[in-house]
């Protein structure tokens, strides 16, 4: 588990680090998952410790959710000043994900469907 954990930290490290370095929008924590998903495809998928560490962080993922909720209340005047530009972020963001989430299914099932077409002939 201890394994499992450090290289969860480290691909963590290795976003932050190249999120901070080029100057990057992208928060780190996202550019290590990317990297730690590009390894485990090379790879052939994350081992037991890992898959099972993983397992349980996802267990206990509503813990990770405290920060977050006592950020509400300490911020709660200034989100009550600025919940109209909130509200129209939260809707667009929803609203753009639904529809990219639909257009990468929509071109899957396509691919899909082709490369079964193209197997049959």
């Amino acid at each position: 588990m201890i394994a499992a954990l450090t290289l969860l930290l480290v691909f963590q490290l290795a976003g932050e680090v190249i999120a901070r370095g080029f100057a990057l929008p992208i928060p780190g924590p996202v550019i290590g998952m990317a990297l730690l998903f590009l390894v485990l495809m090379l790879r052939g998928g994350p081992g037991d410790d890992l898959r099972q560490t993983a397992g349980t962080l996802l267990q206990h993922l509503s813990l990770l959710f405290v920060p977050a909720g006592t950020g509400i209340v300490l911020y709660g005047d200034r989100i009550a000043a600025e919940w109209l530009p909130l509200l129209v972020a939260l809707f667009l963001s929803t609203f753009l994900a639904i529809a990219v989430t639909a257009l990468v299914l929509k071109a899957l099932t396509r691919n899909r469907a082709r490369t079964a077409a193209e197997r049959e002939q």
